[in-house]
């Protein structure tokens, strides 16, 4: 598998701030650079898969000791990307060797017509791992990054040492709380609000900064926490070739049954540790399906924090490194 290295043009990945002059100096003043958000990212590559572009990032400890403990694997949520970590990469790798993976149709990673599913994601985060890694990992991730974590665990347990799940959704709690009888009518309606065509221009529509910004803070229990940075890194990539396309058939695929594993046929047969962050204040996931998700396995550990909304990691990410980091130690993954 052909993989080459991902370079910026030159000055495009900072800014610049000037230091005010002291009073009488006659020097220019300092120019101080400020670093982009895509500087605490790492060594961003590309790797094919299956012939698609794939963008993914790595760290290591500087300690050569620590780069033998088990490498932590990161997996974005919906709509995200390895940017959303910018706050954890580094942290995380003082201690461990870490990767942040772009699946395929978000992030830099390219945006195509696929059989979208978390078992798609499964198949590209194993053949990654193979390609990269062969030795046991634990898998960190947020929302639908969290499904495939949970389901990569079950489907290869040789791949996985540990999984850590921030806000773990079910997307087959939907398909249960409908009637059979009412099934092919929602399916129906699905249908329609699901076409290509229509979805398209609802991207196209909702891709924009000032729209994107509202739909984030529904994230976020502080909408201080969705800045600048936060929209650039969401907005990017919906810019990109085939992003419109993508973004359908990954939406269409949402809404069909069997998109995803049932959390309560697969988490009870996992017997590896298992970390639940969950913020009291999602509004996407609600809090309780945490609780009850723990009641299913008893080497879950379920950490709740206050003032944190559906992306805990961005949004108060010194707690979740603390709380990660003192996980792996607790369970003999450092």
């Amino acid at each position: 598998m052909a993989i080459f290295a991902f370079k910026q043009e030159e000055g495009a990945s900072a800014s610049a701030s000037v230091r005010p002059q002291s009073s009488g100096s006659t020097t220019p003043a300092e120019v101080i650079p400020v670093p982009s958000w895509r500087d605490r990212l790492g060594y961003e590559r590309n790797w094919f898969w299956r012939g698609w572009q794939t963008r993914y990032t790595y760290l290591r400890p500087a300690d050569l000791d620590r780069r033998q403990a088990p490498p932590l694997i990161l997996l974005h949520g919906f709509g995200a990307s390895i940017g959303h970590w910018r706050h954890n990469l580094s942290v995380l790798a003082q201690s461990h060797p870490v990767y942040a993976l772009d699946m395929l149709g978000f992030g830099a990673s390219q945006k195509v017509i696929a059989p979208y599913s978390i078992q798609f994601w499964v198949e590209q985060v194993y053949h990654f791992w193979k390609a990269f890694i062969g030795r046991p990992v634990v898998l960190i991730g947020n929302s639908i990054g969290s499904l495939v974590c949970l389901a990569a665990a079950a489907q290869y347990p040789e791949m996985v040492a540990g999984i850590a799940m921030l806000s773990l959704p079910d997307t087959s709690i939907r398909e249960e709380m409908l009637p059979a009888t009412v099934r092919p009518i929602v399916a129906a309606i699905e249908g329609l609000f699901t076409s290509p065509l229509l979805l398209k221009a609802l991207f196209y529509y909702v891709r924009r900064p000032k729209i994107v910004r509202p739909w984030a803070a529904i994230a976020y229990a502080n909408s201080v926490a969705v800045t600048d940075e936060l929209v650039e890194i969401l907005v990017g990539p919906a810019q990109e070739k085939g992003a419109a396309g993508a973004f359908a058939a990954i939406i269409k695929a949402m809404t069909s049954r069997g998109f995803g594993p049932k959390v309560k046929a697969v988490l009870p047969g996992l017997d590896i540790p298992i970390l639940l962050i969950w913020g009291q204040q999602d509004r996407m996931i609600p809090p309780l399906l945490g609780r009850q998700f723990a009641n299913y396995n008893p080497r879950v550990k379920l950490v709740e924090l206050e003032e944190a909304g559906h992306c805990p990691h961005d949004e108060v990410p010194d707690r979740v490194n603390a709380e990660i980091l003192t996980w792996l130690a607790a369970s003999g993954l450092d």
